[in-house]
């Protein structure tokens, strides 16, 4: 029997697709199915208690638990840094993409954090912020004269700069200062700022046409103005994405960093929801209450990005 021809080149492609969908089935499909359905379960690895169904227990149960709230009060701090980072990658482009001398050699130094590996970056940043013999704490006090007992904690202090108290969602005026969540965001802002975003911006600077700025100079336009009425407009869709990006980097991020430098704490101000998700099910091993926390994590970046793309698209012009 021959095989028209449309029908053996679909048997080719389905061949040659066919590896990648069984490696997407087996790794990502089946594992975020299994999940869903442990969501709903007591499953414990420890086998403290026989395996069974408990319906919606697990999502009470984290809704009425403080240190559920605290955590996610943790992740979005650590987000506060987002705008500071792409305010700064913004920047970075716009100053490369420039006349300067050596740009190729700057946009690659700048670009350099991003090679290294996330561990050696994270305990080089430890070192950092040690509170006795950093050098950023021993700057402080050498250079601007700060007082030993004055220098922040860093990673060993509870304190944060709004404020926020340790055990519960509420704010203290003893909790006030720079702390661990603080060195994380600092180090996130400066790994970030020239990373990918600031090469996405200067993809976006240029594809600008020239012509924009010529007319703009011939209206007379300053530096300024030529970028609050040229630059800052073409670049909504490239901000457009980085922002949506962040928000969701942001929401799954901070395992690495409590995993390598604080270990969720101190006092668990640097636990976030991916890192409360690991010591849930690989330190505790209750994979039934785990689950539903990753579920929930699902559907709270799943609101944040289809609210952004449903009232922020609108102000973007493609």
């Amino acid at each position: 029997m021959k095989i028209r021809r449309s029908t053996r080149t679909m048997l080719v492609a389905f061949a040659f697709l066919a590896p990648n969908f069984i490696g997407f089935c087996t790794f990502t499909l089946g594992p975020v199915a299994f999940s869903f359905g442990a969501a709903f379960t007591n499953w414990t690895l420890a086998r403290t208690v026989p395996l069974q169904f408990v319906g919606f227990e697990n999502f009470v149960r984290m809704a009425n638990t403080p240190e559920f709230w605290v955590y996610t009060a943790n992740t979005v701090y650590l987000m506060l840094g987002i705008p500071f980072s792409i305010a700064g990658s913004l920047f970075l482009a716009i100053l490369l993409s420039g006349p300067i001398r050596g740009r190729i050699a700057f946009r690659t130094l700048f670009y350099l954090p991003t090679f290294t590996a996330g561990v050696a970056l994270f305990v080089l940043w430890k070192k950092l912020f040690n509170p006795d013999f950093g050098p950023i704490n021993l700057v402080l006090e050498s250079v601007f004269g700060l007082p030993d007992e004055l220098t922040p904690g860093w990673l060993s202090s509870t304190r944060n700069l709004i404020g926020l108290s340790v055990e519960s969602i509420g704010f203290e005026a003893r909790q006030w200062g720079l702390g661990a969540r603080d060195a994380i965001m600092i180090m996130g802002i400066w790994v970030a700022v020239g990373g990918g975003n600031m090469l996405l911006y200067l993809a976006g600077i240029s594809n600008i046409p020239q012509e924009l700025y010529e007319a703009a100079e011939i209206d007379g336009a300053g530096p300024w103005s030529r970028f609050r009425h040229v630059t800052w407009p073409q670049l909504a869709p490239t901000t457009f994405f980085i922002i949506v990006m962040s928000f969701i980097g942001g929401l799954q991020g901070g395992f690495e960093q409590a995993r390598v430098m604080t270990l969720g704490g101190p006092a668990g101000t640097t636990t976030t929801l991916a890192y409360h998700i690991y010591v849930k099910a690989f330190e505790e091993f209750q994979i039934g209450y785990a689950s539903a926390v990753a579920w929930v994590l699902f559907l709270l970046i799943f609101a944040v990005t289809a609210v952004s793309w449903r009232f922020g698209s609108k102000h973007v012009s493609y």
